[in-house]
């Protein structure tokens, strides 16, 4: 009987660690990376450690949550996907009060990482957490959820300029919020155009959609205007040439992800999606190194 009870428990964490996409850390590292541009800009260099760890481990629990509560808005649309059809959840392997309680974990390790930071970043956190447990619903309603999703990735910036000084986020914190929710919506398009049809069929709502044949040209131009964002931002704080080679870096693999997209293959367009760890990547490395050799 012990033998099977651990089993069971083995195979629930299996199960709860699907439902957080913990084999699928994509979504971590779309988080993690303009959260390390916010960390790095607000300290002007390397963050103190206790940010880095704290900020870090952050994104993996707030994505992870961000999972659970995606999953349980769409527990029943998912069932008519082919993509998302066996998730834990949808195919009844977990209950819908199994994931809540996941969330509300996940919630809770959450608010115990944030309550070792300031007060202000503790009120800023509260506007986090109702932006990731709304977003899951507003496919429903508006024709935006990219924007929502990326309003609440994004926010981790004012939080690290926050966390990191103490004091209201100033220019240069909310030009990196806009760049950062821009380059969500534009690769959350991308990966909505995989969905487009069955989105379609279920009456759901995204960008996708909404940009219908000029989808890959509103792309780019986010993906540009992310850029000129971060750019600016550079300029504001002076930083030098590593900056803006990794700038330049980001700039180079927009032109190869119009180029997966540009049929609308789905295939492509996932690995068009995937590969924004890649722009996220060049332009914190390029960051990094330009602080690291000043």
């Amino acid at each position: 009987m012990l033998a099977l009870t651990t089993f069971e428990i083995k195979e629930k964490l299996r199960l709860y660690s699907e439902l957080i996409r913990f084999n699928r850390p994509i979504g971590s590292y779309l988080l993690l990376w303009p959260t390390l541009w916010g960390l790095w800009f607000a300290a002007d260099g390397f963050p103190s450690l206790k940010l880095l760890i704290i900020f870090s481990i952050g994104v993996f629990v707030m994505r992870s949550a961000g999972c659970a509560i995606n999953d349980y808005a769409d527990r029943d649309f998912d069932k008519h996907v082919a993509r998302t059809k066996d998730r834990p959840l949808t195919s009844g392997k977990i209950s819908a009060k199994e994931a809540l309680v996941v969330f509300g974990a996940l919630v809770l390790i959450a608010l115990i990482l944030v309550s070792q930071l300031n007060l202000k970043t503790i009120l800023f956190s509260s506007v986090a957490l109702i932006l990731a447990a709304t977003y899951p619903f507003m496919k429903r309603f508006h024709y935006f959820p990219q924007v929502h999703l990326g309003a609440a990735y994004a926010w981790s910036i004012p939080m690290a300029f926050v966390a990191t000084t103490n004091s209201a986020p100033p220019l240069e914190a909310w030009l990196l919020y806009v760049a950062s929710l821009l380059w969500t919506t534009a690769y959350d398009t991308e990966y909505g155009m995989v969905d487009i049809e069955d989105d379609l069929k279920e009456g759901m709502k995204s960008t996708a959609i909404l940009f219908g044949k000029y989808d890959t040209l509103i792309i780019g131009a986010l993906q540009l205007c992310t850029l000129t964002l971060i750019s600016i931002v550079g300029v504001l704080s002076e930083r030098g040439l590593p900056f803006y080679i990794g700038i330049l870096a980001a700039a180079a693999h927009i032109i190869y992800q119009q180029n997966l997209i540009k049929d609308r293959d789905t295939a492509k367009c996932l690995k068009a999606f995937l590969h924004n760890n890649y722009f996220g990547m060049f332009i914190f490395i390029g960051l990094a190194l330009d602080y690291w050799l000043d």
